[in-house]
């Protein structure tokens, strides 16, 4: 099987520092062109990488014929916009989180769902500790499975940052807090019903700068959680059955190319001091990730995650935000 040819639309930081250079390593991705608004700029990213073409437009990327899929991590503003344009040109695209604004704009990406692939980028669903810590969950280790509580947050005042501009698509909750629904998502094996919400604004950027949130799953089962631009970095995720609990030590930004763990405690002793460590071989979820959508682009493995999972995320986005506005449960 030929690799996938693949074309990187931006120099954005997290495609070049993170992104692009794994899907370099990754098996079946093989990078050939960065486009940028500024050709230099795009000349500049694609010799420090290593990629072949640079263009000086997004068009110019698009109208690439050996071109078959874009990552796109531009803005989140400009995230439905140009994967309609890709797509419209022929190619399946990988596109950053949140895929859109809200789901009404995101429910614009049905008009090309059929004629090539589209995936929300959300690496962690590929990351073997994810997938063994559902695997737990599934097949009845932790018991009933009652709650997933995660905290995950860092620091960014810059006035310049794209995630402090709300006509961006900015804040914690968006930047991040999508997250934390996918995790939900993924280890329930279900959506919520309702959600409550209660954000923190920055007084100068009108941007929530911390976001909790409290999402239903019924019969029960309960997804909370605190995201945040403004605290210490921290990240954790807690899966909680009626026997056992899990601890995804490291779940967001897991290392790239280091061993990763989680924790299996049936609490017998407090303080986990007894927890079990299940450690996990050194690996990268961004070219597990590429890896996955050049099978599916290939036709060798079905994709997992398309557009309605993708709208469905953003319908829960929604609900949060008009539950921190209203102040009441939000059905989703």
């Amino acid at each position: 099987m030929n690799k996938v040819r693949w074309g990187v639309l931006s120099t954005a930081k997290i495609g070049m520092e993170k992104v692009t250079p794994a899907l370099q390593r990754s098996q079946w991705c093989d990078v050939q062109a960065i486009a940028s608004r500024s050709f230099e700029s795009a000349q500049a990213a694609a010799g420090k990488l290593g990629v072949p073409k640079a263009y000086g437009s997004y068009e110019e990327l698009l109208a690439d014929p050996s071109i078959e899929a874009i990552y796109n991590p531009l803005p989140n503003d400009q995230h439905v916009p140009l994967t309609l344009a890709a797509a419209r040109a022929g190619k399946h695209v990988l596109c950053e989180k949140p895929i859109a604004l809200n789901a009404n704009e995101a429910a614009q990406l049905r008009e090309v769902a059929g004629k090539v692939h589209i995936m929300e980028a959300f690496m962690v669903r590929f990351h073997p500790q994810w997938l063994r810590t559902r695997e737990l969950v599934q097949s009845g280790a932790l018991g009933d499975l009652r709650a997933v509580q995660v905290w995950f947050s860092y620091f960014n005042r810059s006035a310049n940052n794209i995630r402090n501009d709300a006509s961006k698509g900015g804040g914690a909750l968006m930047d991040i807090g999508c997250y934390p629904i996918v995790a939900g998502r993924f280890l329930f094996g279900t959506e919520p019903v309702r959600v409550m919400a209660l954000a923190d604004m920055d007084p100068d950027f009108g941007v929530d700068r911390s976001f909790s949130a409290l999402l239903d799953f019924g019969n029960g089962r309960r997804l909370d959680f605190t995201v945040s631009m403004q605290t210490t970095p921290y990240q954790r995720v807690h899966v909680v059955g009626t026997e056992k609990r899990v601890e995804i030590e490291i779940p967001f930004n897991a290392p790239q190319g280091h061993e990763t763990r989680i924790f299996v405690d049936d609490g017998k002793v407090l303080g986990g001091r007894e927890a079990v460590v299940e450690t996990f071989a050194a690996c990268d979820q961004y070219s597990l990730e590429g890896d996955a959508f050049s099978l599916a682009i290939r036709g060798e493995q079905p994709l997992q995650y398309g557009v309605e999972d993708a709208i469905q995320n953003m319908r829960i986005i929604d609900a949060l935000f008009a539950s921190q506005r209203s102040g009441a449960w939000v059905a989703v």
